[in-house]
């Protein structure tokens, strides 16, 4: 309890909310071995074990061409990831969606910021 008390001040969240997210992270990584979840600037995300973020897979496949396992294969080869992996973060996405759609969602969102403030700026410095 101390360890748990101890991690929510850290993080500044309840208790209640912290082993709330665990226990989530705990089942979902259970069913996922090769998904684990890390710390990053926008929060806790699902990450390929010695990979990138299930949710940058998912955007790269959605746009990636072909059909079917030829595409996964093809997506792999271009990131260098095995094509088992590339098939967990599919299996991930399939399983989870709503938590991999809100990350795309938020980057794409992140994006257009900056797009904005750069025209902001090339504006700015125009004239």
């Amino acid at each position: 309890m101390e360890r748990l008390d101890a991690e929510s001040q850290a993080v500044s969240v309840s208790t209640t909310s912290l082993v709330s997210t665990l226990l989530d992270e705990g089942l979902k990584t259970r069913q996922f071995p090769d998904v684990v979840y890390r710390p990053g600037p926008t929060g806790r995300r699902a990450t390929l074990v010695g990979g990138p973020d299930v949710w940058e897979v998912i955007r790269d496949l959605r746009q990636w061409p072909g059909k079917g396992m030829a595409r996964i294969d093809s997506l792999a080869k271009e990131l260098e990831l095995p094509v088992s992996l590339v098939q967990v973060a599919a299996d991930f996405y399939c399983t989870f969606p709503e938590e991999i759609d809100a990350r795309i969602k938020a980057d794409e969102q992140a994006a257009e910021q900056i797009r904005h403030r750069i025209e902001q700026r090339e504006t700015l410095l125009s004239h």
